[in-house]
Order: C-alpha cells, then sequence, then structure tokens
C-alpha cells in the first residue's frame, strides 16, 4: 500500500475542494450575505491542511487498483466531512450529524436533505449545497484528472472506481484526454440547460442551480416544494429532457460527436433505458389520468417523475405519495434500476441489469441443455468471467447492504413504507421517497445513527460498493512482505 501517495492525493484533493468554495465565496459577496466568513473558514482550513499533506511528493507516485479503491474512498469522505463545514460554521445548521448528512447527499448527488424550509438558507450556502451536486455528479476525481496528472500512468485505477459502472474504458489513449473530454460533454449540456432554463422565464441564479442538480442528478430544490414552485410545463419539459440525457453513458455522446451516431443508437443499454423511460411514463400516466385534468397534464407529471426516479435525480413537480399504488411501485422499481453506467445517475444501472438477466437465461439454457456453451454478450462483445463475477458480487454485497440498512433504521421505529424507502432511496442515490420522507416531507426526523447509517449507504451507492467496502478490510492495509 503506497500510503505516502494516498496521502499525497488526499491533499490535493483538499485543495481543490478549497478552490471549488470560492465560488459559494464570491456568491455571498455579492449578496453581501454574513454567511461568507463560513466559507473562508473552511477555505483557511482546507488549504492549511492540504499543502501540509501534499507539500512534498512521493518518489513513488505508482498507483494499483488497491490504491485507487481507497484514494476515491477516503477522497469522498474528506470531501463531505469538509463540505459540511460551510453549513456548520455559519449556524444555519447546528447539527454537524445533519451538515455531514446533507454534503454526503450532494456530492453523491442524492438529493434527501434534511432541511426542512430551505428558502430560509442563504445562497451562498444554496449555492454550495446545488454545486457539489454539480462536481460529484462527474466525480471530482475525473475532474483532478483532467486537469493535472496524479500518477505515473496508472490514473486509470482512480476513473474505474469512481465513474458509475460495471466497466470504464478509454475514450482516447490518455486517461488526462479522456477525463477533459467527459468535463467537456458535462461542462456543454450545463450550459444549454442554463441558457433553455433562462429563455423560460426562470432567474439566471435559479436556473443555474436547477441544472447543477440535473447535471448531476442530484435534486436539490431552492424551493420548498421543488421544481413545482415554478408551475411551467416549459420548464418542466426542459428539465425532463436534460434529466433523462444525462442519464445516458458519456462514452455514447463521444461517438456522437465524431460521426458515429450508428454506433451509439447501436447501444443495447441506451434501448433498454428509453423503452423502459417509454413504458413507464405511458402506464403511468394511464394510471392517474383520473387524478389530473386532461391525459396531457397527466403526461406532464408522469414523465417528469419518470425521467426524476430513474435517473436518481430526485426533483418533484407532484406529491406522487397520493398516487395509486400501481404508479407508486413502478418509480419504487425504477429506483433500484437506475439510469445507464457512465452517467452521473446512481441505481443499480442498466448494464448490470441487462448482464444479469443474460446471465440467468444463459444458466437456465444450460440446464435445459448441458452441452449448450454459448457466451454471453453485451454490446456486441462477449462478457469475460470476470465482469460477471464483478457483477455477481456487487449484487450480494448490494442485497447484505440493504437488509443491514433496513434493521438498522428500523430501530426509529417508522412505518415499513418510510423505513424501506428511505435506504432505498439513499442506497440508489434518488433523494425523495415514500410516506415521511416523501417528496413534501424529508430525513430531519430520523435519527443521528440512521442519519449515519444513510450516509453511508449515500457513499456506497455513488462508489458502487467496492471503494468503501475495501476500507474495512484488514488486509489491504497490510504491508507486503519483501
Amino acid at each position: 500500500m503506497n500510503k505516502k501517495m494516498i496521502a499525497y492525493v488526499l491533499g490535493y484533493i483538499m485543495k481543490v475542494e478549497a478552490a471549488l468554495m470560492l465560488l459559494p465565496l464570491i456568491v455571498s459577496i455579492y449578496y453581501k450575505e454574513k454567511s461568507g466568513y463560513a466559507f473562508v473558514v473552511a477555505i483557511l482550513l482546507l488549504v492549511t491542511l492540504g499543502f501540509a499533506i501534499s507539500f512534498k511528493k512521493p518518489k513513488n507516485t505508482v498507483i494499483y487498483a488497491k490504491e485507487g479503491f481507497v484514494i476515491v474512498a477516503l477522497s469522498w469522505i474528506v470531501l463531505s466531512a469538509f463540505g459540511a463545514l460551510p453549513f456548520f460554521i455559519s449556524g444555519e445548521v447546528t447539527n454537524y450529524i445533519d451538515c455531514f448528512f446533507e454534503a454526503v447527499s450532494g456530492f453523491t448527488t442524492t438529493g434527501s436533505s434534511v432541511i426542512g424550509n430551505v428558502e430560509v438558507l442563504s445562497k451562498s450556502l444554496l449555492f454550495w449545497r446545488s454545486f457539489t451536486h454539480w462536481v460529484g455528479g462527474m466525480g471530482v476525481l475525473v475532474f483532478v484528472l483532467a486537469i493535472i496528472p496524479l500518477a505515473e500512468g496508472r490514473s486509470m485505477h482512480l476513473m474505474r472506481a469512481e465513474v458509475p459502472g460495471p466497466t470504464v474504458g478509454k475514450l482516447v489513449p490518455k486517461i488526462k484526454n479522456t477525463s477533459m473530454i467527459l468535463y467537456g460533454i458535462y461542462l456543454g449540456m450545463t450550459i444549454i440547460q442554463v441558457i433553455l432554463l433562462v429563455i423560460g422565464g426562470m432567474p439566471f441564479f435559479d436556473s443555474l442551480l436547477h441544472t447543477f442538480g440535473t447535471a448531476g442528478t442530484g435534486g436539490f430544490g431552492i424551493k420548498n416544494n421543488s421544481v413545482a414552485f415554478y408551475n411551467s410545463a416549459y420548464i418542466d419539459g426542459v428539465i425532463t429532457v436534460f434529466m433523462i440525457l444525462f442519464g445516458i453513458n458519456f462514452n455514447l455522446y463521444y461517438f456522437i460527436i465524431i460521426g458515429q451516431i450508428r454506433q451509439a443508437f447501436k447501444s443495447e443499454e441506451l434501448r433498454l433505458y428509453l423503452g423502459v423511460i417509454a413504458i413507464s411514463i405511458i402506464s403511468i400516466t394511464i394510471n392517474i389520468v383520473p387524478y389530473y385534468k386532461n391525459g396531457l397534464e397527466a403526461f406532464r407529471y408522469a414523465s417528469f417523475q419518470v425521467g426524476s426516479i430513474i435517473t436518481t435525480t430526485g426533483f418533484s413537480t407532484a406529491n406522487f405519495d397520493l398516487w395509486p399504488e400501481f404508479s407508486k411501485m413502478i418509480l419504487l422499481i425504477l429506483m433500484f434500476f437506475g439510469a445507464c453506467a457512465g452517467s452521473t445517475a446512481g441505481g443499480i444501472k442498466m448494464a448490470r441489469l441487462v448482464v444479469m438477466y443474460k446471465s440467468a437465461i444463459h444458466h437456465i439454457k444450460s440446464m435445459l441443455h448441458p452441452r449448450y456453451v454459448n457466451s454471453i454478450h453485451f454490446e456486441g462483445k462477449p462478457v469475460d468471467n470476470d465482469t460477471l463475477k464483478g457483477i455477481n458480487n456487487y449484487f450480494i454485497l448490494y442485497m447484505l447492504i440493504l437488509g443491514m440498512s433496513l434493521l438498522f433504521v428500523s430501530l426509529d421505529g417508522f412505518d415499513f413504507e418510510t423505513t424501506f424507502s428511505a435506504v432505498v432511496t439513499c442506497l440508489n442515490n434518488v433523494g425523495p421517497g415514500f410516506g415521511g420522507v416523501g417528496p413534501l416531507s424529508n430525513f430531519s426526523e430520523l435519527s443521528n445513527f440512521s442519519k449515519l447509517i444513510l450516509s453511508f449507504n449515500m457513499l456506497v451507492g455513488r462508489l458502487e460498493i467496492f471503494p468503501i467496502v475495501l476500507l474495512f478490510a484488514p488486509s489491504i492495509w497490510k504491508r507486503r512482505r519483501a
């Protein structure tokens, strides 16, 4: 274990977070808010510790797979721990565990909140809260890799550990160029959405923050009733479309940019993703028509919530907790599905579901026909045993963590709907659940213990289990014998 290199990268991450906090500090100065001092204190602390840890670059800068996992896991914990400080120092959120929960929810793009009245928060804290979505969406280490080379030819291990999905590959030979391409696409889509929302009459500040939430598929609202506050079919439509777009594998956008449009649209995962969205929207629209004036209005609300839940964004324009059980069940299932691998969304991911389904069919055929030896293919390529093993192990750990978390959170004594949806929505980085943690409620009533469990769930969900779980493996910290 290259501990010196791990510490060096963590120091860099602290300095990057300090730089990111300059933006909300500028917002506080512009709006003449007292909360600006909270960012000054946090920045000074981050810069001091960051420079102390990364002052001297280690001679050995090699990062192997296990260092990559540890760096990613610790980086996200450090980001959240220090990202919580502005909330706490400002006094606008008085319980540090609540601050930590909010920061974890922001960086992991979950969108679950413990703040009942977000409209009383200062604009600088609202900005920071939503900006963490944008930073966490693509991944802070991907951002850092786009700027500086941290390791000699081994940065791919960092990217594999941070980017959502069962497999990650380079778009171009150099990992730095890959990171720059990803962030270039991300930034370009962000700018387009901001412009479209401003055209629709949403104030620039609101447009920017809602775009941060959409791009990162996070869903922190700046109004107590989320996007429903604006009551605009145009705004709903723009956000719906962009939520779905940000749920698509960013590699496909690269193929479109370089002119390989056919290859992009041949994607099995993309076709399944769009197909599930279409079927879900149609089913819910038909089911909720009696609740609205006409079919068009029902379609508007159904499409927004389907896009919001399947991409794990978590914005809301309707209290879907009041919808029929059939529609609520569809949304609950979509919480597990998630969007595409290589996107900013959470959940299990369509790619894993496709491979698990094909693996199950392959196993059944093998039982019926012992001589059946055909391999499993995904996106036109055979799936190797390591990938299959990784997906199966992921799902086993996912179910174990889900079960244990349900037991721990159930100690609070809330009803089954509240407890189950709270764990599911955090583990899948969705945001709102049902019952006591529904779209018009929040997580403030849960105990500090449950908030820490759910914070763990959010980190596990965003980093896809293995980086966080490996931190607790004693063998990973042992020094190799010569």
